[in-house]
């Protein structure tokens, strides 16, 4: 299929009285692509087909005056559940502070109607997790979301010995396919001397999916750690941390399991309650075996084609279940995120370690400014250009603003033979039809 006919949508005078009958109105996808919202050719045949015999049979039933109004007023109209295109996330500037995702504004008036309907009502007892106590019915997501993690890490060391995955030496991007991308877009050392091009590398699994730590916390409901504290507390994986707080026991991490709810005292004071009355506790058997990372000296890569679709299948499928599991964990466990740079904390409350360096970190004493914390602070999905053709010519510099973008790990899976997700389709732009050359692009108007 061309790209001026992938490109092009049948106008009928019958909607548009400013152009002739039968005139072919090309459309531009780089102005505005999320606004085209038009089926593939196949549809797009189908349905027209299915209108005309529709049309011709009212046309020999009814009178000719009718059948023309008829032929004016009707209209095609197509949709879907996904957008045909979309917009990735905005970026941020480092200068300028994260939104939060709820507005101060809304969260003020949420507050003054709690308020106002708690008035003259018995105060409710707390539920868990704010009473000390973990949220049962939450242990199971949270065991699944630790073994997709660990499924996660050991398919992408696979994965990356049989897909080409390239990383720049001097910044942060990288690129999936054949030969890294042509575009001047590093900002790195140096970048000026090489006019913004990158110098490509080979990847690891750090670079596609982003190692985020954060602080383990021995008793979440506990004094926030201090200054003089951050070199005493170790660093464990955000994630790992989550699942923690959720009920996930790790004999390496220890941590503090409440079997009665808190005793408040004021408003950020409380005491344990007395335990002692209590049998022992058992140790409980784990849901599910955590599973461990394979070292990089066992890796072994798939043998054919056939297993690498379904390890590339596998993979996409633990990269949704575990950042599925996480949204639903992060709905009852706290995560916070600092709005100038991106360290995260699982817990209610911030540390206190003074190790922001971000934009003005002076005027903050190196303070962070906590915030309540999205899925993608926690998960990160590291967006790259996605490859329409990976046998096919490599991505021109020219033509950047026809190509869609994809996290690298579904960009990793797809060339590895997996099918597109839905939700991934939009910002992927499957359906733009690209030009052969820049004569071609100049021509879309």
């Amino acid at each position: 299929m061309s790209a001026s006919a992938s490109i092009r949508c049948w106008v009928d005078c019958g909607s548009t009285n400013h152009l002739p009958r039968g005139k072919l109105m090309p459309l531009r996808p780089r102005i505005r692509p999320s606004m085209l919202s038009c089926p593939s050719r196949a549809d797009f045949l189908k349905l027209n087909l299915y209108s005309g015999l529709s049309l011709l049979s009212s046309m020999k039933s009814e009178p000719r005056a009718q059948s023309r109004k008829f032929h004016q007023s009707c209209a095609l109209v197509v949709r879907c559940d996904h957008p045909q295109n979309a917009d990735l996330p905005r970026y941020y500037s480092k200068k300028e502070k994260k939104p939060f995702p709820v507005p101060i504004v809304e969260l003020r008036r949420a507050a003054r109607e709690r308020f106002k309907k708690s008035k003259g009502q018995p105060k409710k007892p707390v539920p868990p997790p704010k009473n000390g106590l973990i949220v049962k019915s939450l242990v199971p997501i949270a065991y699944d979301v630790m073994s997709a993690r660990v499924t996660l890490i050991n398919n992408l060391k696979k994965l990356l010995k049989v897909v080409n995955v390239h990383a720049c030496g001097y910044c942060n991007e990288i690129h999936v396919g054949p030969v890294g991308h042509p575009f001047k877009s590093c900002r790195g050392q140096g970048a000026s001397i090489r006019n913004g091009l990158h110098e490509w590398t080979y990847a690891t699994v750090e670079d596609v999916f982003l190692p985020v730590d954060a602080y383990h916390l021995y008793d979440r409901l506990g004094k926030r750690i201090r200054h003089d504290e951050r070199f005493s507390i170790p660093w464990i994986p955000a994630v790992v941390e989550l699942c923690i707080q959720a009920g996930v026991d790790v004999p390496e991490f220890p941590t503090k399991r409440r079997r009665k709810p808190i005793i408040r005292i004021g408003k950020r004071e409380f005491v344990d309650a007395d335990e002692s009355e209590l049998p022992d506790p058992v140790p409980e058997v784990p849901l599910k075996p955590i599973l461990t990372e394979i070292p990089d000296s066992e890796i072994v890569a798939p043998c054919d084609e056939e297993e690498t679709v379904l390890l590339a299948e596998e993979t996409l499928q633990a990269w949704e279940r575990m950042r599925r599991g996480a949204k639903k964990l992060m709905r009852m466990y706290p995560v916070r995120v600092c709005g100038y740079c991106p360290e995260v904390h699982v817990g209610p409350s911030g540390h206190k370690a003074q190790n922001c360096g971000a934009y003005k970190h002076q005027q903050r004493n190196g303070q962070h400014g906590w915030q309540a914390a999205v899925l993608d602070d926690l998960i990160p999905p590291r967006y790259v250009w996605h490859v329409p053709d990976v046998k096919g010519p490599p991505l021109q510099r020219e033509l950047r603003s026809f190509y869609g973008q994809a996290p690298a790990v579904v960009e990793i899976c797809v060339q590895a033979g997996a099918a597109v997700p839905d939700q991934y389709k939009p910002t992927m732009r499957l359906d733009i039809g690209i030009p052969t050359n820049l004569q071609e692009a100049e021509m879309v108007v």
